[in-house]
């Protein structure tokens, strides 16, 4: 018979189908479908294995198991896994983190789980009624905020080392923290789609998420092997018709990419939709290819109030098939138009590199070649079996 607190023996089986090294490799279990109360997991054999168990649909169980995997050429790896309705005792180091904090006028900034706004309140008002502006997804290597605001756009923060380090600077690196070592606000968006924001398409042109019922930004998780956030607009009224829409990001320690999953309610299925990146306003060199992949490199003035530091960076994204309906260019964008699957879910990747990140290729045509072996991974991923 099982211990009391034993509830469930998980064997899992990840399979690498490349002839390639991969690091840090997510493997997410289902768990908890009956209902059981899942707090903790055995790794039996490795216990070096940090792990995660997530609520997605809050309602007070864990849905989700999460662990990376460092994976050999086509390797295979099996492990079994005891999950247990005991508290969890191990105390992990952690390689994420995300959260939305209030601007207040004590300026403590406390940090809250969510908030939602009318669809009649004004952009300026949502905006700036969040310290940093929007919700705050940091990785080790850098860091993202999504505006809350029509525009909702990506922007991003590069780090000169990885570490999490948003606690102290908070997207407002002053100059002695940057003498300090720290990293900063990279991006100037103005009027293009940033890094991945995800927009409608119209009239041949991105277009914002202007008339909502609801706007909400909520943080779904963090810890120390993922985090996610999530930003969801009630009744957008698309092609004149209201939408229900979720957006949630994710990111994985030792990662530098963002996994994004829209799920659209309501909407036809010939809606189109976009996504993409910007065109760096120095120096930019880029590209895009037919089958959803761009990447652009050069620099930008981040700060205008420092105008006497820019930054170099690359910037990437990668839409697969399903959900790619075209790609184009405009005057300040890489595109790729997007579609919904049968489901109304559309999926899609970014990723950043900086000439500030020790880490992070140093030049145009070195990280164009990681992006494109990025693309290749993401075109494979492992194969995970449970029983």
């Amino acid at each position: 018979m099982l211990p009391f607190s034993l509830l469930l023996s998980l064997t899992v089986t990840v399979s690498n189908p490349l002839n390639v090294q991969r690091e840090a490799v997510p493997v997410v279990v289902p768990v908890g479908q009956d209902g059981k109360e899942i707090n903790s997991a055995n790794f039996k054999g490795h216990p070096e294995i940090t792990y995660q168990l997530d609520d997605l649909n809050d309602d007070g169980r864990a849905d989700e198991l999460v662990f990376l995997l460092d994976m050999k050429p086509n390797a295979t790896e099996t492990i079994t896994i005891d999950l247990s309705s005991a508290p969890k005792t191990a105390d992990f180091v952690p390689g994420t983190n995300a959260y939305i904090k209030l601007n207040d006028k004590n300026k403590k900034h406390p940090r809250i789980q969510a908030i939602s706004f009318p669809g009649t309140a004004d952009n300026r008002q949502m905006y700036n009624s969040i310290y940093g502006h929007g919700a705050v997804l940091e990785g080790l290597y850098n860091a993202i905020r999504i505006y809350m605001d029509n525009r909702q756009s990506v922007d991003l923060y590069a780090k000169n080392t990885p570490r999490l380090e948003l606690e102290e600077t908070g997207f407002y690196t002053t100059r002695e923290q940057l003498e300090q070592g720290f990293g900063r606000d990279v991006l100037w968006a103005g009027t293009s789609v940033a890094l991945g924001s995800f927009r409608g398409y119209q009239n041949d042109s991105p277009v914002t998420i202007d008339t909502v019922a609801t706007r909400t930004q909520r943080v779904i998780t963090t810890g120390p092997v993922r985090s996610i956030i999530e930003v969801s607009d009630r009744g957008w009224i698309y092609n004149g018709k209201p939408v229900e829409m979720r957006q949630r990001y994710t990111i994985y320690d030792r990662h530098r990419d963002i996994d994004v999953e829209i799920t659209l309610s309501g909407a036809p299925e010939t809606n189109t939709y976009c996504t993409g990146i910007q065109k760096l306003a120095t120096d930019n060199v880029g590209f895009i290819t037919p089958d959803g992949l761009a990447g652009s490199w050069g620099s930008n003035i981040p700060d205008k109030g420092m105008k006497d530091i820019s930054d170099t960076i690359g910037l990437g994204i990668y839409v697969p098939a399903p959900y790619l309906k075209s790609v184009k260019e405009d005057d300040v964008n890489y595109l790729t138009l997007l579609r919904a699957d049968k489901s109304g879910h559309i999926r899609y990747s970014f990723i950043s590199g900086a000439e500030r990140d020790s880490a992070s290729p140093h030049d145009s045509e070195a990280w164009f070649d990681y992006l494109k072996s990025w693309q290749k991974l993401k075109k494979s991923p492992v194969k995970i079996k449970v029983k």
